[in-house]
């Protein structure tokens, strides 16, 4: 047990005792000294006993101590009890005085009142006035009658402002101490306040934090739990969630909703291992009852960059993916409904224009019309068809991506000629890379077209190639109408179009570059694009470059 706690506790001690009792032990440590004293002057000179003064000193410490034990002080004013520290000068005064020659250090005791005086609350200048004039009179009463030389008149004078300044330092002391204690009392009370300024903001926050309908886990830097929403608690409760024949795993699940995943792919335990990701799906729950839940994850370092946790967020996305996924279903329904008639009537008409010679000039232009239109919708029904069926398959070959952008300019000529564009090529003389020629061919022909097709007023489409490091770099830049940095991290969306798009009437239905980004992806290559309004977008793709070519 540690000293300050030993300390509490007999202080703790001392304030449960009667008051009577706490007077009593104020005055022990003195009689007490004084019965040793006694002992000592009966052994060093026996003759000092026959003294009056020193044996009415001696009773007089006998009858002080007895009444501060046994006077019932409670009942009386307060502070009366310091009777008893005054009556102490005056026996102490009467035991020195009795054996001035054989003892002559007995004035000292005069330091017990003036202590207990100085603690004792008193006013402080009645607590010096005592301080003095008690100990003062214990050596200066007898040079006063002639019983004593008038020497001993200055050293009682000295004893009394040496006593008084004891008790102007006890006083000093004691401020300083209570000082202390109402700091100490203040500091108490204000962590208390602020103890409860923090228990009731942990229980709003808990509250907004039940209230939302995102799950949210906090991790402390050793991966356990620090916080867990009730959103949470129920997506956890549905993982475990199961009957009597299960084999206790947990009911976790990848995007395709059967095979499950393995515990250091978990979410929770992804970010306990200081990853940071976003957009994670997974299903939980029993095969009759799954929810889609996407996860995100940030890691918190310290300063030191160091792991000290991570916070995890779950929404149920469940309707989300389910819409998605019917609309896929819908729009891939629907196309190979289209398809076959589409090919029929194309079909036909290619059979009636062959032989055009038997059909008048206008007859022949409207049909004209009629297949160009059908190849429209043939186009958009195979873009619908791409997009339900998920990335495009490809088939790798050493191919020249430059004679692709040549043949790609070529065939977007007229385009840009009935809209005032200026195509720029800007490409080495040949460049390998490991494509499908036919599905880049088709990026190429989406990108230069939506180039000249969003720069309605004219100006200037250019199409760069170049190898960089280990990768063939592609752009088409212009100088339309551009996009807003939001739209162009939308930009790859199936069906997604810009405001000014919308505004334009520009004709589409944003599948092209959805489908023109699983191409470049199916490569192993990427597609980002940069933009800003009306200053034009540029289109930038990388795919990987022919081995051969490498080394």
């Amino acid at each position: 047990m540690s000293e300050r706690v030993m300390f509490l506790a007999a202080k703790r001690a001392y304030s449960n005792l009667r008051f009577r009792t706490r007077v009593g032990l104020c005055e022990l440590p003195l009689a007490l000294l004084v019965a040793v004293i006694a002992v000592i002057a009966m052994i060093v000179s026996p003759t000092v006993l026959m003294n009056p003064l020193f044996l009415g000193g001696l009773l007089l410490h006998a009858v002080l101590l007895a009444v501060a034990f046994l006077a019932p002080w409670e009942k009386f004013r307060d502070g009366s009890y310091l009777v008893i520290p005054l009556l102490d000068f005056v026996a102490i005064s009467l035991t020195r005085n009795g054996a001035a020659e054989t003892l002559p250090g007995l004035s000292l005791l005069a330091l017990f009142p003036v202590i207990w005086l100085s603690a004792s609350g008193m006013k402080p200048a009645l607590s010096l006035l005592a301080s003095f004039v008690g100990p003062f009179l214990i050596l200066g009463v007898t040079p006063l009658l002639g019983l004593a030389p008038l020497a001993q008149f200055s050293t009682a004078v000295l004893l009394g402002v040496a006593m008084g300044t004891v008790s102007v330092s006890l006083r000093f002391a004691s401020l300083n101490s209570v000082y202390s204690q109402r700091k100490l009392e203040a500091s108490k009370a204000e962590v208390h306040r602020l103890q409860g300024e923090n228990t009731e903001r942990a229980l709003l926050l808990e509250a907004i934090l039940d209230t939302i309908d995102v799950g949210l886990v906090a991790l402390d830097a050793n991966g356990n739990r620090t916080l867990t929403n009730r959103q949470q608690r129920s997506f956890d409760l549905l993982i475990q969630a199961g009957d009597a024949n299960d084999d206790g795993a947990s009911h976790l699940y990848a995007a395709d909703k059967s095979s499950p995943v393995s515990p250091n792919r978990y979410p929770v335990q992804r970010a306990a291992a200081g990853e940071t990701f976003a957009n994670y799906l997974v299903w939980l729950g029993p095969k009759d009852s799954q929810r889609a839940v996407a996860t995100a994850a940030t890691a918190i370092t310290d300063g030191e960059g160091k792991f000290a946790g991570s916070v995890i967020v779950s929404n149920d996305v469940t309707d989300m993916v389910e819409a998605l996924s019917a609309k896929e279903d819908f729009v891939s329904n629907v196309s190979h409904e289209l398809w076959t008639p589409l090919t029929s009537i194309i079909g036909h008409l290619d059979l009636v224009l062959d032989d055009d010679h038997a059909l008048p000039h206008n007859v022949t232009h409207q049909l004209s019309v009629a297949r160009r239109n059908a190849e429209r919708l043939y186009a958009l029904v195979s873009n619908l068809l791409a997009s339900a069926s998920g990335a495009a398959s490809v088939h790798l070959r050493p191919t020249d991506l430059t004679g692709l952008v040549e043949g790609s300019i070529e065939s977007a000529g007229p385009q840009a000629a009935n809209t005032g564009v200026t195509l720029e090529l800007d490409v080495p003389e040949i460049l390998w890379t490991t494509s499908d020629p036919l599905r880049i061919r088709q990026v190429l022909d989406n990108l230069i077209s939506n180039a000249i097709k969003y720069s309605p007023d004219g100006g200037t489409v250019t199409v760069r190639a170049r190898q960089e490091t280990d990768a063939a770099l592609l752009e088409v830049e212009d100088t339309g109408i551009g996009m807003s940095q939001h739209e162009t991290t939308q930009i790859f969306g199936k069906f997604f179009r810009t405001a000014a798009a919308r505004e334009s009437s520009i004709p589409g239905v944003g599948l092209g570059l959805s489908i023109t980004k699983a191409i470049v992806e199916s490569h192993g290559g990427t597609i980002r694009c940069s933009s800003h309004p009306g200053a034009g977008t540029t289109f930038t793709v990388t795919l990987p470059l022919h081995r051969s070519e490498q080394n």
